[in-house]
Order: C-alpha cells, then structure tokens, then sequence
C-alpha cells in the first residue's frame, strides 16, 4: 500500500510530474495553470517524516486556474482526475478517505479516485487563507498569523504560467522593514513584561513557577530569534524544530532551575546581540544587569523595544500599541485558523490605534 518515504513535496511534484500535467495536456491542451503543493501541512513547512504519512499526506496538489477557465472546466478536471489518475505514484495511493472530510488518509481503490488536486484560482486562494486580497496593507501584515506566511510562502510551485501564484509569494515573502522592526519591537516587549518573573520565583521558593516562566520566556526567544533571521515562525508544534536550524547556540532548560534562570538569561544576551547586528536601530549594550534594585539579572528587553520603535519611520506604524501582529496577542487556534475572525480582531486593535493618535481618528 505505501511506497518508500520521501518528503511530502517531493512527492507531490512526482504526481504532477508524472500524472497530473499529462492527463491536463491530454484532455485540455493549452491551458493555462499553475500548480503547487503550498497550504497546510508539515511537508508544506519542510518538517514531514515518516509518522506524517498517516494522515493529511500523499501525492496532492492545488491546481490554479484563471477565473474564467476556472467557471468553464473546474468541475469537468476534477470529474477526469477522479476517473484516470493512477491509482498510486511511487507507491504511495492517490485516493484520500473519508471523502470530503476534514482530515483525510491514503486509500488503496479500485475505482474512482478521490483525490486531493484542489482545482481553484490565485483569487479564491488569496481569499481563503488571508480572508482577503493580499494588498499590502497594514491589516493584511498584522492581521495574518506567521504560520499562513509561511504556509504561503513554503512548499513549491511546479508550474506557472502567468506568474500570479509566484507574484504572490514574493510579495508575502517577508514584511516591509517598518513592519519588521514593529513586530520585533513587539516581541522584545513581551519579553521585558517577564524576564524578571524567574528570577523573582526562585527567590520565593517556586520552583516550578519559575520553570514555567523561563519556558515561556525561551518561547518568545524562539520567535524573536526567527524573526530577525527573517523565517515565518510556526506554531507551536514545529517551532523547536525550525529555531534548531538557526545558526548560533540553542536554548538549555536543563539542570536546576538557578542554572535554567542563568540560561534564559545568557540566551537574552545572545538575541539583543543579534538584535544589534542587523542595523534596524540604534545599537544597545548587549549586556545582563540587575532588576532595578532586585539581585535578578536580565537584559532590559525593553531597550530594545524602544530603540526599534525609534527607528520606524512610518508615524502610523510607530503610533501603534507594542501588541504586534495577532498571533503575537493571541494563541486561540480557533481565532488564527479562521481568516474572518483573526483579521476582524487584527481590524478592531488598529481601529482602536488609530482613534486614540490626534488626527487619525
């Protein structure tokens, strides 16, 4: 039933290769396509293994279509692929059950295939996983969790004939310099709310409190650290994985807990050195020092915070509270996995930003 492992997009790019495109050519010569394994999954993101074949993997594909070939030949294609597509490529099969459901596994068959090519187009897509027309606009940046970006922007395209797919892309490739140096601002500040809370826990005795801050805080370095080496972070899941790829030492939350608390802090030095090494603000001493008058050593993150919001030059943008992009504010999955709702919570803080800067509102 299922053929020797490789990463999902490579797979995907053997079944367009060698199934998809020549029956396209066969039934509909000349049209113009493209087609592309992007969207969610984890071999989208580069992470598949083995243990990801069992559900939502396999040989699959969106096929985009202009609007008008779209209305005229959508349902006619996906009618073809469920009648000639192989049965299996590289031994892995091309029909996915339960049909239609939300998440659905690869299934030997005998008959119809039903398969997972999602006929759509570049606009219906855009639509889908942004809730909107990517426009560039600051709610189209701040409004989309890092996981979409990079849910859009990984994978590959393997054929595009009009460029609109690969357009996309790059447009979403990384955020304008003005917003970069928001959201790291942002996310310097969540680090100043607490980086003192481990410290403080384990003067009073509370180790596990204090365990459980270092590891929030050793989250937020996470995301901070990938977002100056400008890479979408992902949700949480993979996000150990994609911070292990970075160059540079990791983040030890072995051992005891004064040595945890030391750790985070050494890895606070290490990312406000980083910080400085990109040239987006004013350099800042990348060095510990106490907590006011409290024996607990941090970095003062919310150095950093203001010297990259010094260094923004749009005055909208440099008005806005240091809450950053909503899945920076928010970690509801059921509020970042719909479109509608996260942009109209991202619509509501800019809203609510705006009316409070004297000649905005």
């Amino acid at each position: 039933m299922t053929g020797t492992f490789l990463p999902g997009v490579r797979l995907c790019g053997v079944f367009y290769r060698d199934a998809v495109r020549p029956l396209l050519q066969a039934h509909h010569p000349g049209l113009a396509h493209a087609a592309a394994r992007i969207g969610p999954g984890s071999d989208v993101l580069g992470y598949d293994t083995a243990r990801s074949t069992d559900h939502d993997w396999g040989p699959r594909l969106t096929l985009f279509l202009d609007p008008a070939d779209h209305a005229r030949h959508a349902a006619g294609i996906d009618a073809m692929l469920r009648q000639r597509l192989p049965k299996q490529v590289l031994g892995w099969p091309t029909h996915f059950t339960p049909p239609d459901a939300r998440v659905r596994v690869m299934t030997t068959t005998d008959g119809p295939v039903a398969h997972r090519v999602d006929i759509t187009t570049v606009e219906e897509w855009t639509r889908a996983q942004f809730g909107a027309a990517f426009t560039g606009t600051l709610l189209d940046w701040l409004g989309t969790p890092a996981q979409v970006f990079a849910e859009t922007v990984g994978g590959a395209v393997y054929h595009d004939d009009h460029g609109t797919l690969t357009a996309l892309r790059k447009t979403v490739a990384w955020y304008p310099t003005d917003v970069w140096r928001y959201v790291l601002a942002a996310q310097w500040t969540q680090l100043a709310q607490e980086e003192a809370f481990p410290g403080r826990a384990v003067e009073a005795g509370d180790v596990l409190g204090a365990r459980v801050v270092a590891a929030r805080l050793a989250r937020q370095v996470m995301r901070l650290r990938l977002l100056q080496a400008q890479r979408w972070p992902p949700y949480s899941k993979w996000l150990g994985t994609a911070h292990a790829a970075l160059p540079g030492p990791g983040i030890d939350l072995d051992g005891p807990v004064e040595t945890l608390v030391g750790a985070v802090v050494g890895a606070l030095e290490d990312t406000a050195r980083r910080q400085n090494d990109l040239g987006l603000c004013a350099p800042v001493d990348a060095t510990r020092r106490p907590y006011f008058d409290r024996p607990y050593e941090v970095i003062d993150a919310g150095r950093y915070a203001a010297a990259l919001t010094a260094a923004i030059s749009d005055p909208v943008i440099a008005a806005l509270p240091p809450v950053g992009a909503v899945d920076q504010y928010t970690d509801s999955s059921d509020l970042l996995c719909d479109a509608t709702l996260r942009r109209a919570v991202a619509a509501a803080v800019l809203d609510t930003a705006a009316a409070a800067v004297p000649g905005t509102g």
